[in-house]
């Protein structure tokens, strides 16, 4: 290069960078990385491309209803939730450094191999969040957790009840008017769209921030009258003070609202579900990783939710998470 040649190109901050791409840039900064990690983020993106592609084609292919069977929720399943679920174990099995797998959809977690045998990480999910919509359209998500495998523990369900402070990686990817990646490795938080016309999620930002002041609430109000007298006074307090109320259903699409333009996701407890409704491990801590990272705040009742103990692998928990300054008005009005 001469001495006269430009040195800093304006295209050169915006160039193209894939998914895979930027995960493997990203490695570079950790001398003892081995690549396994970049293998499973690109089998949860395949899952997602996949996934993406049947719920575009849900109604085409008459796959939207129910399939008339519960789940270990006992909740009623949709045919793209079992769908869904059986890509993301078809894309994650195959990835040599998985030792176990958790689904939200199954009863117990599905051990592929030890720590002896290379099993170095857990990959749980929600497959299918907001599947109850699909029918009309609004956009859903999956949901995945990231947690290192303790070789030291041979139970599996004891594996993967881990703190959420234990994640190595979370996120989420949404299914709406465009196909959405968000991924948080521990370093601040990262968006990425799929580009139908080449099949790759392109990364289109870093350093995601939630922006303050935002006087937007996220609940299904249609519950207000179980909710705890302190959630009861905090909506008051809302419409009094010209909140706006913002619902969609789906907790991918609710809380990708919030996470770009700010607010508040509330699922407080209720007298039919007064331990929360929520699953921990597959929802809550996921979400609350992304949020913290985006320099948000996350709790579940009185506790920080990535703090919280998980002492079973369907544990359910209330959430409150957003913009820091929405999260504390509704915690100075609940107790304690």
């Amino acid at each position: 290069m001469t001495d006269d040649a430009p040195r800093d190109h304006p295209l050169v901050p915006d160039n193209l960078a894939s998914l895979q791409s930027h995960v493997l840039a990203e490695e570079t900064l950790f001398p003892n990385a081995t690549g396994d990690f970049s293998w499973i983020i690109s089998a949860i993106s395949l899952a997602g491309k996949t996934i993406a592609n049947k719920v575009r084609r849900a109604r085409l292919d008459d796959v939207l209803g129910s399939v008339g069977t519960e789940n270990v929720q006992g909740e009623t399943q949709q045919k793209l939730d079992v769908i869904a679920n059986e890509v993301l174990l078809r894309c994650l099995g195959s990835r040599g450094s998985i030792a176990v797998i958790a689904s939200e959809e199954d009863e117990e977690p599905l051990i592929l191999r030890t720590g002896s045998e290379g099993g170095k990480y857990c990959v749980l999910f929600d497959p299918l969040d907001g599947s109850s919509n699909l029918d009309i359209a609004v956009g859903v998500g999956t949901i995945f957790s990231v947690l290192r495998n303790d070789s030291e523990i041979a139970n599996s369900e004891r594996t993967v009840c881990q703190k959420g402070l234990q994640q190595v990686a979370a996120g989420y990817i949404l299914y709406g008017s465009s196909t959405i990646m968000v991924l948080t490795t521990g370093n601040g938080v990262d968006m990425f769209v799929l580009d139908m016309a080449i099949g790759s999620f392109l990364h289109v930002k870093s350093g995601l921030q939630i922006p303050p002041g935002n006087h937007t609430y996220s609940v299904n109000e249609a519950y207000a009258e179980q909710f705890p007298t302190g959630y009861r006074t905090y909506l008051q307090w809302a419409h009094e003070n010209g909140y706006s109320s913002r619902y969609i259903g789906s907790m991918v699409a609710d809380v990708h609202r919030i996470l770009m333009r700010g607010g508040v996701f509330i699922y407080p407890p209720t007298r039919r579900n007064p331990g929360g409704k929520l699953r921990l491990l597959y929802e809550a801590n996921p979400m609350a990783m992304v949020i913290e990272q985006a320099g948000g705040l996350a709790f579940s009742e009185g506790e920080r939710t990535l703090e919280i103990q998980p002492t079973e692998l369907h544990q359910r928990v209330p959430v409150l998470l957003g913009s820091p300054d929405e999260v504390e008005c509704v915690r100075r009005l609940l107790p304690g």
